[in-house]
């Protein structure tokens, strides 16, 4: 019995993993297929207005994408089970800004995050569920209940990127699979 716990205690952190670096889509090395004709390019500080699937009901939000943040080789090691796999990657924090524009209160945790992600020289990154947990300047969408009209939440998703790229965007899709596209430099 203490060995199936033990065992189960390490296997779930490493099946996370796995299910961050293949079902999430990142990291297959594939160029953005196109998608650029729908795609909102937006300045740093510019908002897109969209709407969010939050359990059966379509939500509004202004979302804007504040930043996006590059770790380090070793912050890597730390977050992955074999750091050989996520060798020249480092993490790449995107802090975006949601602004709740629906008149119903949100009840539950928001789930309009989901919708972002982070690309690197035209690729699309590895998500790392959960790497941005207690990041400064972040919050964790488990913790907003009662989400009111005008309010506005910090959350962020962690991508593993290239740690030579020099292009970094910010994406976020809405309902209809209109895309919006922040652009930063990697800074150096």
């Amino acid at each position: 019995m203490l060995y199936r716990k033990t065992a189960l205690r390490v296997a779930a952190p490493v099946a996370v993993l796995a299910l961050a670096l293949t079902a999430c889509g990142g990291g297959d090395g594939k160029k953005d297929s196109g998608d650029g004709a729908k795609a909102g390019a937006r300045g740093t500080g510019e908002s897109a207005t969209g709407e969010s699937k939050e359990g059966l009901v379509s939500r509004a939000y202004e979302v804007t994408a504040q930043k996006v943040e590059l770790g380090t080789e070793a912050e890597t090691a730390k977050m992955v089970s074999d750091p050989d796999e996520a060798e020249g990657l480092v993490p790449a924090v995107a802090h975006v800004k949601y602004t709740y524009k629906s008149a119903t209160p949100l009840a539950t945790s928001p789930r309009v995050s989901y919708s972002s992600r982070i690309w690197a020289d035209g690729r699309r990154g590895t998500l790392i569920v959960g790497a941005a947990d207690g990041k400064q300047g972040c919050e964790s969408p488990r913790s907003i209940k009662g989400w009111k009209r005008g309010e506005s939440h910090v959350l962020c998703e962690t991508y593993l990127v290239p740690k030579d790229a020099k292009d970094l965007e910010v994406h976020w899709s809405d309902l209809e699979g209109q895309a919006f596209v922040w652009k930063f430099a990697a800074a150096k």
